[in-house]
């Protein structure tokens, strides 16, 4: 079958659906379900003869959000805060998995600009982090203690300072993809950047072990969120910028919607940061390395398993693998 027959023959059926996933038509469960079973069967006919075609992204799409309206529907027994760690998020993170690849791609690029500033201009640490933290942390790391700077005030003070910060640079990364994604990575390079020459500012002083054993106790969960966060703007400015087949306005509203969703799941691992960097890191130097060590990679263990692996895995467990569609 020509896709252009194949287009006109269904046309009219996919518009109903994008009728139905907008909440414009209401449908029971077991409608839905006739629905969805039926726009499986025009994606694998799709994938067969057309590959490559944009009609086949399109019903892919289109199935992945009916799916999506029908599991809504479903009556939830566990714990709602639980399902939407356990289930909604990994779900939505499965969704717009290549976002964040996308952030993670423009967070190595803006770090590596931070590394090789500082490589080939001596002064660029001053200009990035503060002439009086370059000096003071120089002074600290002369004395064998590269990081007194985190040693600083009292732990819950300095505990609920760092918190909110962090929030508040994660809140901006998110907010700024309003701009179409433009002031999320402007933002992302801003911190990217500065992490690159911040590293590298302890290493042109030979305390880059030191350094790496206290800063990424905490930096774990703070900069791998940071990255979360970046993806949540790359999606909001999508939702914008690409609405495909929906208006501009309900494509933001659901860009909006799922994108949000993702940013509340970066808080605990936020928090987590904030909690580890008032009352661990400033102990680094004193601890065993094996303790060091193991906060550090458990810490990416976890964040790295809940955003890059478990989503596939509650994917294929709700979902029927022969039916699986690549997004």
């Amino acid at each position: 079958m020509r896709e252009v027959y194949f287009i006109k023959q269904n046309k009219e059926k996919w518009l109903g659906i994008e009728q139905v996933i907008q909440g414009k038509i209401k449908k029971n469960p077991d409608d839905l379900s006739s629905l969805y079973i039926n726009l499986i069967n025009d994606l694998s006919f799709a994938q067969t003869y057309y590959p490559k075609s944009n009609t086949t992204v399109y019903l892919n799409h289109l199935s992945s959000q009916i799916f999506q309206k029908i599991y809504k529907t479903k009556r939830v027994e566990e714990n709602r805060l639980l399902y939407f760690f356990r289930t909604e998020v990994p779900l939505l993170v499965y969704q717009y998995r290549r976002y964040l690849v996308y952030a993670f791609l423009f967070f190595i690029l803006f770090t590596s600009i931070g590394v090789l500033s500082g490589m080939y201009d001596k002064g660029f640490a001053n200009i990035i982090l503060g002439e009086d933290y370059v000096n003071e942390t120089i002074e600290n790391i002369k004395k064998g203690n590269a990081v007194g700077i985190y040693q600083s005030g009292s732990t819950w003070g300095s505990t609920i300072g760092i918190i909110f910060n962090n929030i508040g640079v994660g809140a901006k990364l998110y907010i700024y993809g309003i701009t179409g994604g433009v002031g999320t990575l402007f933002a992302l390079l801003s911190n990217s950047v500065m992490l690159g020459s911040f590293q590298y500012f302890f290493y042109d002083y030979g305390a880059l072990k030191d350094s790496a054993r206290g800063i990424w106790l905490h930096g774990v969960f703070e900069i791998f969120a940071m990255v979360v966060e970046a993806m949540c703007g790359l999606i909001l400015g999508a939702s914008i910028l690409f609405p495909r087949t929906f208006s501009r306005f309900n494509s933001f509203k659901k860009g909006f919607k799922d994108s949000f969703k993702i940013f509340l799941s970066t808080i605990p691992f936020t928090v987590c940061a904030g909690i580890i960097e008032g009352y661990v890191t400033r102990h680094a130097l004193k601890m065993p390395l094996a303790a060091n060590l193991t906060i550090i990679i458990t810490s990416l263990a976890i964040i790295g398993f809940y955003y890059f692996v478990y989503p596939l895995v509650v994917y294929k467990k709700i979902n029927n693998p022969t039916h699986d569609a690549v997004l």
